[in-house]
């Protein structure tokens, strides 16, 4: 009797080798811009701080008053479900039409011959219920200020790498890294990513103007990157 084939689906992929930042970069030849802002980011970055109605008010005073007392001793889960949680939806990055987010998905591809395995901490993709199609360029990779395990701007480079692979276009790559109260904005083009200055999240106007970054990628996504 012929076996029953199998297919194979990116979570059932082992978990790939942890890189460096460095690693990755030498590998597939990436350019770090830190020195200056590229035009995309620079334009992600130009805002306004947000309005926020009554109930969006009296969480954002919550959240910011826990992160700023108990941030320190959270763990990534902690970190995940107590505050960042709430600060994508304040910043609008909720599932939509013809979009869906996704928390702790595995993803893979093989770029330029390597294959790269990452759990991405949140994704905003094509996709339905819990299968993707396409990822939207939205990527983040949360580590706590305790015990973090890994380099989670490589972490966050192999997320764009695989998505390139599976997007198949020329789009940028958005994306953001939060290592405790701190975050970082990232654009990525072809091979040329360019870091932001970081954002305290326990700072009330920097954490403004986080959301209303977040807020602008939904305006960029829905304006631009979903137009084919």
């Amino acid at each position: 009797m012929a076996k029953r084939k199998r297919y194979i689906d990116d979570e059932d992929e082992p978990r790939g080798k942890q890189y460096k930042e460095a690693d990755l970069i030498l590998m597939f030849n990436l350019n770090r811009i830190a020195e200056y802002e590229t035009p995309l980011l620079k334009e992600w970055l130009s805002v306004d701080m947000p309005t926020l109605d009554l109930f969006e008010q009296t969480l954002f005073d919550r959240k910011l008053r826990e992160a700023q007392n108990n941030i320190i001793g959270w763990s990534e889960e902690d970190l995940k479900m107590k505050f960042l949680a709430h600060i994508i939806e304040l910043g609008y990055l909720v599932s939509g039409k013809n979009i869906v987010t996704y928390f702790d998905k595995t993803i893979s591809a093989t770029v330029e011959g390597k294959r790269l395995t990452v759990k991405s901490d949140f994704m905003i993709a094509k996709g339905l219920l819990d299968v993707y199609k396409t990822p939207y360029f939205h990527f983040q990779e949360y580590k706590p200020n305790k015990n973090p395990s890994g380099d989670s701007m490589a972490q966050l480079l192999e997320a764009f790498l695989i998505a390139q692979v599976k997007n198949k276009d020329d789009k940028p790559l958005y994306g953001m890294e939060v290592v405790g109260a701190i975050c970082r904005f990232v654009v990525m083009e072809g091979k040329d990513y360019c870091v932001s200055n970081p954002y305290a999240a326990t700072d009330r106007e920097d954490l403004l103007k986080i959301i209303a970054i977040l807020r602008k990628f939904r305006e960029i996504l829905e304006t631009r990157l979903m137009i084919d």
